[in-house]
């Protein structure tokens, strides 16, 4: 796991679709970004993550100092995070009117489904979410969308985007089977992260595009 960025009090990788974040529940489930990093840096620690089938940037703070400043930033909307996802269908046939940016809006409260967990649903009891999405290329039978959280439920975009009636491509929980056969991986990626330095305050912008369309395979090899 070599970072793409790296100081005294911060790390910034590159996670691959597959790899969990952090360590899960049983032995076969410890293999993981965040120990495959504290073999290398004894003192990262983790400050946020990623879903295991999600791939892109992800930030490791060094020492309990960073972590708090790094952890505060994102509970303070303070980093700026940017997906692409491409999704089934074309969202802008039913969607509302885009903001000046042409952002679109997904609001929906979003609450854990016991009885099917990890699976989460739009319910009145769930968490306040937000979610923008724009279009940035329509095929034939999917879109390449970017997407912002607002804020950062567990599965948000995924939840967000199927309540839509989009799922994404390749998407184990939340597509029918006929999207899930589309991609032999979900396809949803941190593509930028923005964030004021937790020591120094300069900004750090980083970027991680990747070449994806709306044609079968849907990814470059």
């Amino acid at each position: 796991m070599t970072p793409i960025y790296e100081d005294e009090h911060l790390l910034v990788l590159d996670k691959p679709s597959g790899l969990l974040s952090v360590p899960g529940r049983g032995p076969d489930k410890q293999d993981c970004l965040s120990k495959r990093v504290q073999d290398r840096y004894p003192d990262a620690l983790v400050v946020h993550r990623l879903d295991q089938d999600t791939s892109g940037l992800l930030i490791m703070a060094r020492g309990l100092e960073a972590q708090r400043r790094i952890s505060r930033a994102f509970e303070t909307r303070q980093v700026h995070k940017r997906y692409v996802a491409v999704v089934a269908g074309n969202p802008l046939l039913t969607a509302s009117a885009p903001n000046d940016e042409g952002w679109y809006t997904v609001e929906g409260p979003i609450l854990l489904d016991w009885e099917r967990r990890p699976i989460h649903i739009i319910h009145p009891d769930g968490k306040p979410s937000r979610s923008l999405w724009r279009s940035l290329q329509v095929g034939d039978t999917a879109s390449l969308i970017e997407l912002e959280p607002f804020t950062g439920r567990t599965h948000q975009l995924r939840v967000h985007m199927q309540s839509l009636g989009h799922p994404m491509l390749g998407d184990s929980l939340y597509a029918p089977p006929e999207v899930l056969a589309m991609s032999p991986r979900l396809m949803l990626h941190a593509k930028s992260l923005a964030l004021a330095h937790p020591f120094t305050q300069a900004p750090l912008s980083f970027d991680l595009p990747v070449a994806w369309g709306t044609s079968a395979p849907y990814q470059a090899a």
